[in-house]
């Protein structure tokens, strides 16, 4: 394989299937990939990396070290849910941080890989809550903070998040096509992979530019949901359902 893509794990202590699932998928899948790019959201909230001493923290940091160590380029692009995450985070799980959007030539086609929160522009409670929070200055006083304190922080952040959504309407908090299509003028690519919707899809447009959109992963409520995208040395891409 070429490359892996995956993104929107919410890992969490609380969710111990969707931990083992993906701590499998990193010791049986991944290696077998040159690539691995992960593509946000692969924690359910990052408070700072003085977190990574915790047990479960530092489960996932091991497991993502060892691929990286089995000689896989490991990056990440940062979702809504881990956007704190730092230099000793990516120094110790061996990470290659990407900007969002990022633009690639996989397989000889130019690709523009992102987390997709900044495509949902109808959203704009939202997006002025991302513009804040990305703030360097914003994110310096927050970390100085108690990391107990953080987490309070973060858990109230979580239940107005929850709030705020029973309200607004699932075309407001999916991608916006305009905004989709400026970015794909912008990157100058054929290709897109993007996670955060929850909306595993595949999208061709006329124009021959293609859309992939990541599945989030749970498997500790009803259904188990998830996956990842497979791209071989052809160019062919496969979705991979849990």
């Amino acid at each position: 394989m070429l490359a892996l893509f995956v993104s929107d794990l919410h890992l969490d202590a609380a969710l111990p299937r969707t931990t083992a699932r993906f701590l499998r998928f990193l010791e049986e899948t991944a290696p077998a990939a040159q690539a691995l790019y992960l593509l946000g959201d692969i924690f359910e909230y990052w408070a700072g990396d003085d977190d990574l001493d915790s047990e479960f923290n530092r489960r996932i940091v091991t497991a993502l070290r060892a691929v990286r160590d089995a000689g896989v380029e490991t990056s990440w692009i940062a979702g809504n849910r881990d956007f704190l995450v730092g230099d000793r985070f990516a120094t110790e799980s061996g990470l290659h941080r990407l900007d969002d959007p990022t633009s690639l030539t996989l397989a000889g086609r130019p690709t523009v890989i992102t987390h997709g929160d900044a495509l949902c522009t109808d959203d704009h409670a939202y997006l002025a809550f991302r513009a804040q929070v990305r703030q360097p200055a914003w994110q310096a006083q927050f970390l100085a903070q108690p990391l107990s304190q953080r987490k309070l922080i973060i858990e109230n952040m979580r239940r107005q998040s929850r709030e705020a959504q029973r309200e607004k309407t699932p075309e407001i908090m999916d991608v916006n096509e305009q905004a989709v299509q400026q970015l794909f003028q912008q990157s100058g690519a054929q290709v897109m992979i993007h996670g955060h919707t929850h909306r595993p899809a595949l999208h061709a447009y006329p124009n021959g530019l293609v859309r992939h959109v990541l599945p989030d992963w749970d498997l500790d409520h009803g259904t188990a949901r998830g996956g990842w995208l497979e791209l071989d040395q052809a160019g062919a891409y496969t979705a991979v359902k849990l």
